[in-house]
């Protein structure tokens, strides 16, 4: 059982704008986000969020420049995509992609993402990306990070059985916690099966500019990729 919608409260940290937007920019932004935003019912309905409707839906949390999720978008153009980012120089980064590349299978939520998942049914998610978010690595933060036993909780909802949640993170410590955290949660199994699969990146995985920037500062990336278990085979889990 997952909470309602009521029942999570808004948590975003940090600026939601950096540098100031030029005049085309911010035409743009006024332009495509009131066509592209999601507004939140108590419960979404993916079947109605496109048309013509789309065989699965796919969620990419903290988007950052959106040349990820514009690239798997335009790669599947069969699926539904819906990008969570709260920031407005990343909305528009990827507003550009979509008016650039013709996309018309992405939306966007630009709230906390826990309220987009509280509001989506069960099964609904065939894959989901949490790619290089902000690792607060100071301890006393580490409450912020948005891999936590509440948000696995709502995802194990959320998805269908067999989906894929891949992770990546330039951050040791929030590799380790977010191990610990999702394989603590039982909902999910880790797909490696050596070093390697979780220290290069797949091939169906675009490179983003973070981690691009963090390879440029020497900093090691990571890539991990969970399998969302059968429900009802979860560890611990009643036999029927």
């Amino acid at each position: 059982m997952r909470e309602a919608v009521s029942d999570v409260s808004r948590l975003l940290y940090g600026r939601k704008r950096g540098r100031k937007l030029r005049p085309g920019q911010q035409a743009l932004l006024e332009r495509m986000l009131p066509l592209l935003r999601l507004e939140l019912p108590a419960h979404l309905d993916p079947a109605y969020l496109f048309s013509p409707a789309k065989r699965g839906l796919w969620l990419e949390i903290g988007f950052g420049g959106g040349e990820h999720l514009a690239w798997q978008a335009e790669t599947h153009p069969d699926i539904g995509f819906i990008g969570c980012e709260p920031f407005v120089n990343g909305l528009v980064s990827l507003f550009a992609q979509i008016r650039d590349r013709t996309l018309s299978n992405i939306r966007v939520f630009d709230d906390d993402a826990r309220l987009l998942l509280a509001a989506l049914p069960a099964a609904s998610l065939g894959r989901v990306f949490i790619l290089f978010p902000d690792p607060w690595p100071k301890k006393r933060y580490h409450k912020r990070r948005l891999v936590s036993p509440a948000t696995l909780g709502l995802l194990a909802f959320a998805m269908q059985d067999g989906a894929e949640l891949r992770f990546a993170s330039d951050d040791a410590s929030y590799l380790r916690w977010t191990l610990a955290h999702v394989l603590g949660h039982g909902g999910f199994e880790w797909l490696a099966e050596g070093p390697g699969d979780w220290r290069r990146r797949p091939a169906d995985w675009p490179q983003t500019r973070y981690e691009e920037k963090a390879e440029k500062a020497g900093r090691r990336c990571s890539f991990l990729r969970f399998r969302r278990r059968p429900r009802g085979a979860e560890p611990g889990a009643a036999a029927p």
